[in-house]
């Protein structure tokens, strides 16, 4: 009896399923891709860097001769142990819940999805290692029971062997299936190879999900809940083909980004339109960059207000305006500041000494700031602090967009000295500057305009242009949510722990 003995997927009627119960498998099943490669190396990659990656891929023949010639459980225990042996498990706990929900879910089988979402309880069954997929199939699939394979842990680390009973794989899977429902029965189990057969035969109705024709991923829209914030550097999906090439390309682009980096801090701000150009960074300016206002007693330089999508938005805006433009920001890493031509100055979180900082800086000329106060992946906008709106009425708001097609130039757990070099450091990056008209005189505070309507007027005229979505979420929501903390660093250094490590709420979604 073979897998295909079992109705397809789409045979499958969603009628009355509320109260249903339905264990699905992951690869292939409830995901398309049918190997886990990809998934094991974000794990390697962000927790343990390039060597990990490295050394996964190397072993990853070894580690497929075993999968498809002695056993898959052999397979399955060679990957899992070439990937979290030594490894920290907070640290794979922290990248389970902030960087793998973000690639599994542009994974989903559209009709798998179908039925899953459909049934009242929702139980999956995977070989993969439970704390790998834990967090995603819970906190975005709504997934009631997680039935995977466990890893072995001392003193706080993984040793990468796997406890009994082992990989969950054939007839495994239906003894974990048993011991969970014992004497019920669900009434749908969905599976896609021969060793799915013993635990979908335990449920009342079993189908089969084929490999091909290949099916489209559920779309952003389609998903249970929009991923707003999420960590991890690498852009792509590191296939074996993709993460051969990331590894070929960390030496020659880290030498590429000291050149870009070397060349910025060395030429004149108004020949850096040029050589972005020519160094392969594709820049581009739209609209009418405002030229510099003449200084006099009642006049206050330029507020130019941004959105925040890297740490180098004040760089690129002086250059887009070919001079230097200077910025505020609550921290910056000390490399960041050293290899920064453009003038940061910090603030200090209290509101009145920060309002004295920007008049002070405004009334010696124009100045750059970013009031959703941190960096936003997504195309989504965080809350606009409206401090800013009070201090001045020469406003211009700015869309600011950046694109790289290999690694995020921002992170939340990481080295944020690191962050500059990763953006120099992709092979040809984008970004976009988009100037929009100054505020006029009906907008601004000076003539009763509430502040908060100033700041959340802003927000929605940059989030219309770039076609992004306003949110209120703030700073604090999103270090809570990846980095257990609140964002602010102590005077030794260290980030404040937040009392509680929060999913941010969605009710937060300014639709």
């Amino acid at each position: 009896m073979g897998i295909t003995t079992f109705p397809t997927i789409e045979k499958c009627t969603l009628e009355g399923r509320e109260k249903d119960t339905v264990v699905a498998d992951l690869d292939g099943t409830l995901l398309r891709s049918i190997t886990s490669f990809a998934y094991f190396a974000l794990v390697a990659f962000d927790v343990c860097g390039v060597l990990r990656l490295m050394f996964l891929l190397v072993v990853s023949p070894l580690i497929g001769f075993l999968y498809y010639f002695i056993s898959e459980s052999a397979g399955i225990q060679g990957i899992i142990f070439a990937t979290f042996a030594g490894m920290k498990v907070s640290d794979t706990e922290s990248t389970a819940r902030v960087v793998l929900p973000k690639y599994y879910s542009e994974d989903l089988h559209p009709e798998s999805w179908r039925v899953f979402s459909s049934c009242g309880k929702r139980c999956v069954l995977t070989a993969n290692p439970r704390i790998m997929v834990e967090p995603f199939l819970k906190d975005y699939l709504g997934a009631d029971i997680v039935i995977g394979t466990e890893i072995e842990t001392y003193k706080g680390r993984a040793t990468g062997f796997v406890r009994s009973p082992g990989v969950l794989i054939g007839k495994k899977k239906a003894d974990a299936l048993r011991k969970t429902f014992g004497e019920s029965q669900p009434e749908i189990g969905l599976g896609d190879r021969d060793t799915d057969i013993p635990f979908m035969t335990l449920c009342k109705e079993g189908y089969f999900v084929p490999s091909k024709p290949k099916v489209k991923a559920l779309t952003a829209d389609k998903l249970p809940k929009p991923i707003i914030f999420h960590d991890g550097r690498l852009v792509q999906k590191p296939t074996p083909l993709m993460a051969l090439l990331i590894i070929l390309w960390i030496p020659f682009g880290f030498l590429l980004a000291c050149m870009r980096i070397g060349i910025g801090l060395i030429l004149p701000i108004s020949l850096h339109y040029y050589v972005c150009w020519l160094s392969g960074i594709r820049f581009i300016i739209k609209g009418v960059p405002p030229p510099p206002i003449k200084k006099s007693k009642d006049k206050t330089g330029i507020l130019f207000v941004c959105c925040h999508r890297t740490l180098l938005d004040p760089f690129f805006l002086s250059v887009a305006l070919g001079r230097h433009i200077p910025t505020v920001s609550y921290s910056l890493s000390r490399i960041s500041e050293i290899i920064s031509p453009i003038k940061t100055i910090r603030l200090t979180r209290d509101r009145a000494s920060d309002a004295s900082i920007i008049k002070k800086l405004l009334k010696e000329g124009d100045l750059a700031i970013c009031p959703e106060g941190t960096t936003c992946r997504e195309p989504f906008l965080l809350r606009f602090s409206s401090l800013f709106a009070e201090l001045t009425d020469e406003i211009v708001p700015v869309a600011l967009e950046s694109k790289t097609s290999m690694f995020h130039p921002t992170t939340a757990r990481g080295w944020k000295g690191m962050d500059s070099f990763y953006f120099f450091m992709d092979p040809s990056p984008i970004y976009k500057v988009t100037f929009l008209n100054k505020l006029s005189s009906e907008l601004i505070c000076k003539f009763g305009k509430p502040s908060h309507e100033v700041a959340n007027y802003i927000q929605r005229a940059i989030a219309t242009t770039l076609s992004y979505e306003c949110t209120n979420f703030t700073r604090k929501d999103k270090y809570r949510a990846l980095a257990g903390n609140d964002g602010t660093v102590a005077k030794k250094g260290r980030r404040i722990k937040a009392k509680k490590l929060a999913s941010y709420s969605y009710d937060k979604l300014v639709r």
